[in-house]
């Protein structure tokens, strides 16, 4: 059933859907396999876990709530442990021993009506791209084991077709850039202002439904509730409250907390990424090699072959294997198309080459300086 199954979610990749109408297709392709009543899909940046966009359907949540139970409280299934700990799949029913009171999850929608939950991570060749719950009404019955090892065989065909959506063009709308954005929550997680540059930018970005107010965005929400819970001096660069996200129209923000002083008081800054702080994520998306992501970096920032194969000690003939294996993989035939079309005009609204690399938003150790 399960090798049918996957089968199935390739048909709906070779769609070339976006994420949202991807995940959907999965979603309704998956419910006769294993029931469910209400799902949550959520998008994460893979260099720091973080939400990069949401879709509910059937459940609400606020980007409060989101954050505080996958960032801030110990539960069971959160999904960051999932994925690193390589258990994929988890449902609450199993893993609170059959009392579901025992995860605070559960216990703070307890008036919603629900009783068990399905969790997975979306894991791709050792990379966590994103995140799905399936959730039961109280009065059906709980989620099996069965059903738990079907999900979590079916986790990497899913993330496959998620990566692969990355690089897809969301919608053909014009890209603006309306500068930085700020969002000032209190000490307790409370929103304090919002810039009207911010509330562009959320407005922008794929939550669906759309949060009540911009700064409950679910990413937003997720990126203050890091910045709050890291303990102070462990973060000196402040990296690990971090997210690349893409935007309805294809642009790519960075979005990063930041404390305020030493009351407590975190900000979110959101404005438009730069190739460099995109290119890794790019590169992961297209399913590069960890050697062909160093060549494109390489190319980015316009190093001719010989340079290349002096800069990461391989030889010139190897650099061009490389750059074939990368041509066909994104599709162009030159360095100035993968450089031009792949790594500038689709991924930034702007050139901006920082003297150093951004070493929390990397993954798997790619360098790009």
């Amino acid at each position: 059933m399960t090798s049918r199954m996957r089968a199935e979610i390739a048909r709906i990749d070779a769609s070339r859907l976006n994420w949202v109408d991807f995940t959907a297709g999965v979603a309704e392709a998956v419910r006769p396999l294993i029931p469910f009543d209400a799902y949550c899909w959520h998008t994460v940046d893979p260099g720091t876990i973080l939400f990069t966009g949401s879709v509910n359907r059937d459940v609400g949540c606020s980007g409060s709530w989101l954050a505080h139970y996958e960032y801030v409280v110990d539960d069971v299934n959160k999904w960051s442990f999932l994925a690193n700990s390589g258990r994929i799949a988890g449902a609450t029913s199993i893993d609170t021993h059959g009392d579901l009171t025992r995860s605070a999850r559960h216990r703070s929608h307890l008036t919603y009506g629900f009783g068990d939950e399905l969790r997975v991570s979306l894991v791709a060749d050792g990379i966590y791209w994103g995140a799905a719950a399936f959730l039961r009404h109280a009065d059906q019955p709980w989620f099996t084991e069965a059903d738990v090892a079907a999900l979590s065989t079916l986790s990497s065909a899913i993330a496959t077709g998620l990566r692969r959506t990355i690089a897809t063009q969301l919608s053909g709308s014009p890209r603006v850039d309306w500068g930085p954005g700020v969002v000032v929550f209190d000490a307790d997680g409370n929103p304090e202002s919002t810039s009207a540059a911010a509330e562009r930018w959320i407005s922008e970005l794929v939550e669906d439904p759309a949060p009540d107010h911009p700064s409950e965005s679910k990413i937003v929400r997720s990126i203050a509730a890091r910045a709050r819970v890291i303990p102070p001096g462990t973060d000196p660069l402040e990296l690990a409250a971090r997210a690349r996200v893409r935007t309805r129209a294809g642009t790519w923000l960075l979005l990063y907390g930041t404390r305020l002083g030493t009351d407590g008081r975190t900000a979110v800054i959101i404005h438009p990424a730069t190739p460099h702080d995109v290119a890794p994520v790019v590169a992961l998306a297209y399913g590069l090699t960890d050697r062909e992501a160093l060549v494109a970096m390489q190319c980015i920032q316009g190093r001719p072959t010989k340079e290349i194969s002096k800069a990461l000690s391989m030889s010139p003939y190897t650099v061009q294997d490389h750059l074939k294996s990368i041509f066909d993989k994104t599709g162009v035939r030159s360095r100035g198309e993968l450089v031009g079309q792949i790594f500038l005009d689709h991924y930034a609204t702007r050139w901006e080459k920082p003297a150093t690399g951004p070493p929390g938003l990397l993954v798997r150790g790619i360098e790009t300086t």
